[in-house]
């Protein structure tokens, strides 16, 4: 048996948080990946879900590099200020035409705040046909997530699901 790192047990927090709310039918998880790159030495977990009969998607994704897992595997160079993940959100808006973005915008302000890093994209697949428009909505921690913050991952779900709903009110708005 190893000693898990900070990713091995932030990974198994999220996934428990969000597949017991899956259990009791607040969501439904659409997607999950967990990938090692063993030629950059990266690790990286993705869990997708939404809202029952909804088709907003959210992703929470977290990644550790190189230096976050030898700062907790290797004694000789055992920096805790690198040792964690980083954590990334998406909210995925597929509509048949363009979302207002700055409403969308303001809703994530609200909810996330303006210490994170959001950015709007918008998609358009011309080869499925007219009005094919994603909305992806990224909000990024941009800094390191330590284990000092397991509480905090775990009431991020609840910021999530909100999110979720309140986009998914603009949907039905328009």
């Amino acid at each position: 048996m190893f000693d898990p790192t900070a990713f091995d047990n932030m990974k198994v927090v999220i996934e428990g948080a969000l597949y017991d709310r899956d259990i009791e039918g607040e969501i439904v998880i659409t997607d999950r990946n967990d990938w090692l790159n063993m030629a950059k030495m990266t690790r990286s977990f993705d869990i997708s879900f939404r809202l029952p009969n909804d088709t907003v998607i959210a992703k929470v994704e977290i990644t550790s590099n190189l230096i976050n897992i030898a700062a907790e595997l290797l004694p000789a160079i055992q920096i805790e200020r690198n040792a964690g993940c980083y954590v990334q959100l998406q909210f995925i808006l597929s509509q048949l035409e363009e979302f207002n973005n700055q409403k969308i915008n303001h809703i994530v302000l609200d909810i996330w705040g303006k210490d994170r890093d959001i950015l709007l994209s918008n998609q358009y697949n011309p080869l499925e046909g007219e009005n094919n428009l994603s909305t992806i909505v990224s909000v990024n921690f941009v800094r390191l997530i330590t284990e000092d913050q397991m509480d905090d991952i775990i009431d991020m779900t609840d910021f999530i699901i909100t999110t979720l709903e309140r986009l998914s009110s603009i949907k039905r708005e328009e």
